[in-house]
């Protein structure tokens, strides 16, 4: 039996002596190394959605790897692919590494410096055990094997933008479309989902912080199913209780969440700490949310500059909706896109707080009329950035992914296109506009 063997390794010379004894054993398929967290995950994510068995059987994990710790990645690595053997590669053979290691879901560890013998048996023992699950698998067994949901996950520029109802209608629209659906409240001081759904529930996402394995009961007795038919992970009531919230706690909850979910909403707020900061990072898409006023793009800009700087995300890779749109506003979706050096969304929200006051006011945001412009401008984003679940007739029309959220829900009227201006007029504003926002 063929063993495809992928490694996780940053460093020059480490990945180097890899490659060479790999390349020695016998019947082993390397591949070429990966160099940091997120290249492995998004490779193993291509594989598994062409097929799950394109997965490799061992992946080999360097304790150098970055910017996600060895041990957080091979336990993501774990929760969203459990078919695959993990393998760490370290310096340090302390029992508290290998206990910690095991723990995280690691099938083995092998010492540095690298043996060939060491690497034959590890590999030999991975590949074993993932073939044995793979085998279980294939007769039917009900267990989790893909590449995960979805995790969108919605911040704001500044406070007040519109953040929170957008990641709660984004909810909607997915869950709407038939997707299963967990929306977080990852605003850990701040946030307001509670409110917005009227829900008072005793558990929150501090319940999970401390879980070093989190299974799905545990995971299912801290998660609110909303009337709706959302499932809810809230902020803690007491705004102190965030501290007890780490990156990698954040981390375990998202790839739990990922593993029983089609879509995850998380409404990171506007403020960034390391359990969003940990969200944003681990999300398939990042929106960010401002309104077209000199100082929210200014907070746009600067915060997008923040996620530059501690290596979160890049600000091509980040979408911004621009919220409360009004068509002959100074300041258009093409200035915030250069402004901030992100991609704006094609739908942009209107300004129509009056569709809005009653519902928010009595905290059932969900029953938000569907002829309100603004609930159907929020849902045909959600079709935009995929997360909704497209009828056959409409994938196989090739209609266009705003298009195709607006044929599926009653009185949707789509996306709200972006106005034309004059080339003479735009360029004026633009170059008056930019000087006061940047």
């Amino acid at each position: 039996m063929t063993t495809r063997i992928l490694p996780a390794v940053g460093d020059v010379d480490a990945a180097r002596s890899v490659t060479t004894l790999l390349s020695q054993l016998p019947d082993a398929e390397p591949a070429a190394p990966v160099t940091d967290s997120t290249q492995l995950i998004d490779t193993l994510a291509r594989l598994a959605g062409e097929s799950l068995d394109e997965l490799p059987e061992v992946v080999l994990v360097h304790e150098r790897i970055g910017p996600v710790p060895a041990l957080e990645l091979i336990r993501e690595v774990s929760l969203r692919f459990p078919a695959i053997g993990v393998v760490l590669i370290t310096a340090d053979v302390t029992p508290g590494l290998f206990a910690s290691a095991m723990e995280s879901g690691a099938r083995g560890v092998i010492t540095l410096p690298l043996s060939y013998e060491e690497l034959a048996n590890r590999i030999q023992s991975a590949a074993q055990w993932s073939v044995g699950v793979r085998r279980h698998l294939s007769t039917g067994a009900d267990v989790f094997t893909g590449p995960g949901g979805t995790v969108i996950t919605v911040s704001g520029a500044k406070g007040g933008v519109g953040a929170t109802v957008t990641a709660v209608q984004l909810a909607l629209a997915a869950q709407a479309s038939g997707r299963t659906v967990a929306l977080v409240d990852m605003d850990l001081q701040a946030g307001d989902i509670g409110s917005y759904l009227d829900v008072q529930f005793r558990r929150s996402i501090v319940d999970l912080s401390t879980i070093t394995d989190i299974s799905p009961r545990v995971l299912s007795d801290a998660v609110f199913t909303h009337g709706s038919g959302l499932s809810l992970l809230l902020a803690p009531g007491e705004g102190e209780s965030a501290e007890e919230v780490s990156d990698r706690s954040a981390r375990q909850i998202v790839s739990a969440l990922r593993s029983r979910y089609e879509v995850v909403v998380i409404d990171c707020g506007s403020q960034l700490q390391g359990a969003s900061a940990a969200a944003i990072e681990m999300a398939d898409t990042a929106l960010l949310v401002t309104t077209p006023d000199v100082i929210a793009v200014r907070g746009a800009k600067r915060l997008v500059r923040m996620w530059e700087r501690l290596q979160i995300r890049k600000a091509e890779e980040t979408v911004t909706v621009v919220n409360r749109f009004i068509r002959n506003t100074e300041i258009q979706p093409q200035l915030i896109e250069k402004i901030t050096g992100t991609r704006t969304a094609n739908t942009a929200v209107p300004a129509n707080f009056k569709e809005l006051q009653s519902v928010v006011d009595a905290g059932r945001l969900h029953e938000l009329d569907s002829k309100s412009t603004v609930k159907q401008a929020l849902w045909a984003l959600a079709g935009e950035v995929g997360i909704v679940k497209v009828p056959d007739k409409a994938e196989k029309s090739g209609a266009k992914s705003g298009a195709k959220a607006g044929g599926m829900f009653k009185n949707d009227r789509g996306s709200i296109g972006r106005p034309r201006v004059g080339r003479r007029d735009g360029d004026a504003r633009n170059r008056a506009t930019t000087k006061g926002a940047s």
